[in-house]
Protein backbone atom coordinates (compact mmCIF):
# COMPACT_ATOMS: atom_id res chain seq x y z
CA UNK A 1 0.00 0.00 0.00
CA UNK A 2 1.20 3.09 -0.29
CA UNK A 3 0.20 6.66 -0.19
CA UNK A 4 0.39 9.48 -2.36
CA UNK A 5 0.11 12.97 -0.48
CA UNK A 6 -1.53 15.75 -2.58
CA UNK A 7 -1.98 19.65 -3.15
CA UNK A 8 -5.12 20.95 -4.82
CA UNK A 9 -3.70 20.68 -7.68
CA UNK A 10 -0.70 18.49 -8.02
CA UNK A 11 1.70 15.50 -6.87
CA UNK A 12 3.83 16.74 -3.93
CA UNK A 13 5.42 13.10 -3.44
CA UNK A 14 5.01 9.91 -2.91
CA UNK A 15 5.69 7.65 0.10
CA UNK A 16 5.38 4.12 0.50
CA UNK A 17 3.16 3.55 3.89
CA UNK A 18 4.09 -0.11 4.01
CA UNK A 19 6.40 -2.22 1.55
CA UNK A 20 3.33 -3.70 -0.16
CA UNK A 21 2.65 -6.15 2.33
CA UNK A 22 -0.43 -4.98 3.87
CA UNK A 23 -2.45 -7.01 1.61
CA UNK A 24 -5.56 -6.67 4.08
CA UNK A 25 -7.39 -3.43 5.76
CA UNK A 26 -8.73 -5.71 8.80
CA UNK A 27 -9.02 -5.82 12.63
CA UNK A 28 -5.82 -5.75 13.99
CA UNK A 29 -3.94 -3.69 11.50
CA UNK A 30 -6.14 -0.63 10.87
CA UNK A 31 -4.43 1.25 14.25
CA UNK A 32 -1.05 0.83 11.79
CA UNK A 33 -3.25 2.81 9.27
CA UNK A 34 -4.54 5.66 11.52
CA UNK A 35 -0.92 5.73 13.47
CA UNK A 36 1.00 6.51 10.36
CA UNK A 37 -1.39 8.38 8.09
CA UNK A 38 -3.14 10.27 10.96
CA UNK A 39 -0.84 13.17 11.12
CA UNK A 40 -0.12 13.48 7.50
CA UNK A 41 -4.10 14.23 6.93
CA UNK A 42 -3.89 16.77 9.46
CA UNK A 43 -1.23 18.09 7.19
CA UNK A 44 -1.99 17.97 4.14
CA UNK A 45 -4.61 16.10 1.26
CA UNK A 46 -3.93 12.61 1.16
CA UNK A 47 -4.73 10.07 -1.76
CA UNK A 48 -4.39 6.22 -0.10
CA UNK A 49 -3.14 4.06 -3.14
CA UNK A 50 -5.01 0.65 -2.03
CA UNK A 51 -3.57 -1.19 -5.35
CA UNK A 52 -2.19 -4.73 -3.00
CA UNK A 53 -5.41 -4.74 -0.59
CA UNK A 54 -7.65 -7.74 -1.51
CA UNK A 55 -9.80 -7.80 1.84
CA UNK A 56 -11.27 -5.10 4.08
CA UNK A 57 -14.03 -5.61 7.09
CA UNK A 58 -15.84 -3.16 8.83
CA UNK A 59 -12.95 -2.20 11.00
CA UNK A 60 -10.89 -1.08 7.85
CA UNK A 61 -13.66 0.88 6.34
CA UNK A 62 -13.90 2.82 9.60
CA UNK A 63 -10.35 3.68 9.61
CA UNK A 64 -11.07 5.28 5.95
CA UNK A 65 -13.57 7.16 7.71
CA UNK A 66 -11.95 7.86 10.40
CA UNK A 67 -8.91 9.47 8.50
CA UNK A 68 -11.81 10.95 5.90
CA UNK A 69 -13.09 12.81 8.74
CA UNK A 70 -9.70 14.13 10.22
CA UNK A 71 -8.75 15.58 6.68
CA UNK A 72 -11.50 17.13 6.42
CA UNK A 73 -11.47 18.66 9.97
CA UNK A 74 -8.23 19.96 9.02
CA UNK A 75 -9.52 21.78 5.73
CA UNK A 76 -7.63 18.97 3.94
CA UNK A 77 -8.91 16.14 0.86
CA UNK A 78 -8.63 12.58 1.70
CA UNK A 79 -9.24 9.81 -0.90
CA UNK A 80 -8.70 6.20 -1.82
CA UNK A 81 -7.76 4.99 -5.27
CA UNK A 82 -6.70 1.53 -6.90
CA UNK A 83 -8.89 -0.39 -4.99
CA UNK A 84 -9.57 -3.98 -6.07
CA UNK A 85 -13.16 -4.44 -7.45
CA UNK A 86 -13.52 -6.15 -4.19
CA UNK A 87 -12.61 -3.42 -2.18
CA UNK A 88 -14.89 -0.96 -4.22
CA UNK A 89 -17.44 -3.43 -3.97
CA UNK A 90 -17.14 -3.33 0.20
CA UNK A 91 -17.53 0.45 -0.30
CA UNK A 92 -20.30 0.80 -2.26
CA UNK A 93 -21.96 -1.67 -0.14
CA UNK A 94 -21.99 1.00 3.19
CA UNK A 95 -22.60 3.71 0.89
CA UNK A 96 -18.38 5.57 0.66
CA UNK A 97 -17.89 4.85 -2.77
CA UNK A 98 -18.92 8.03 -3.76
CA UNK A 99 -17.37 9.60 -0.78
CA UNK A 100 -13.93 7.70 -0.54
CA UNK A 101 -13.23 6.40 -4.08
CA UNK A 102 -10.98 9.25 -6.25
CA UNK A 103 -12.58 9.62 -9.88
CA UNK A 104 -9.95 6.82 -11.34
CA UNK A 105 -10.87 3.91 -8.47
CA UNK A 106 -12.82 1.72 -10.11
CA UNK A 107 -11.06 2.54 -13.92
CA UNK A 108 -7.60 1.27 -12.40
CA UNK A 109 -9.12 -1.56 -10.97
CA UNK A 110 -10.64 -3.01 -14.00
CA UNK A 111 -7.80 -1.72 -16.14
CA UNK A 112 -4.82 -2.93 -14.05
CA UNK A 113 -3.20 0.42 -14.62
CA UNK A 114 -1.79 2.47 -11.83
CA UNK A 115 -2.78 6.21 -11.75
CA UNK A 116 -2.54 8.46 -9.60
CA UNK A 117 -4.35 12.10 -9.61
CA UNK A 118 -5.29 14.87 -7.56
CA UNK A 119 -8.38 14.26 -4.86
CA UNK A 120 -8.84 17.66 -6.43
Amino acid sequence: MTCTLCSATNTLANQAVEPSAMTELVRGNEQFLLEHLTPLVRRQSVTLDLQSVQRIDAAGVAALISLYSKAREAGHLFSVSNASPRVVEILALVGLDGILLSQNAVQSSQSGSRMELSAA
